[in-house]
């Protein structure tokens, strides 16, 4: 199994669907990845020979921020948002949907689970 920035990717799949299981490389990204190291992207990871994957450790090990460094700049990104007041880093704080979605109904992975709201009754036709 290989082990890349400190995750163990997957042996049965393809190389470019494999290192999108490191957190900051997306297929785009490992598409770009595979081709700078001339490695064919369909070969399975378990095909890869040692020295392709010390070709891909480091390059993605010199040129990208991922894993803990890849988290820890969006948490900062996140956290200024919230210090200098901004709209977004308001709906941050109060666990809302950042980017325009519906709140009336939906939203429910943001909100959590319904609160049920005592004497509440659709109003009726008359």
């Amino acid at each position: 199994m290989a082990r890349i920035a400190g995750v163990d990717l997957p042996r049965n799949k393809h190389a470019r669907i494999g290192l999108t299981y490191i957190y900051g490389i997306g297929p785009t990204t490992a598409m770009k990845i595979l081709q700078s190291v001339e490695v064919e992207p369909s070969k399975k990871i378990g095909e890869l020979s040692d020295e392709e994957v010390n070709r891909i450790r480091l390059l993605i090990q010199n040129d990208y921020k991922v894993e803990g460094a890849a988290r820890s700049e969006v948490q900062l990104n996140i956290k200024r948002l919230m210090d200098i007041g901004c709209y977004r880093g308001l709906r941050h704080r109060r666990g809302l949907p950042v980017r325009g979605q519906r709140t009336r109904t939906n939203s429910r992975t943001r909100k959590g689970r319904r609160k049920t709201v005592a004497g509440k009754k659709k109003a009726g036709k008359k």
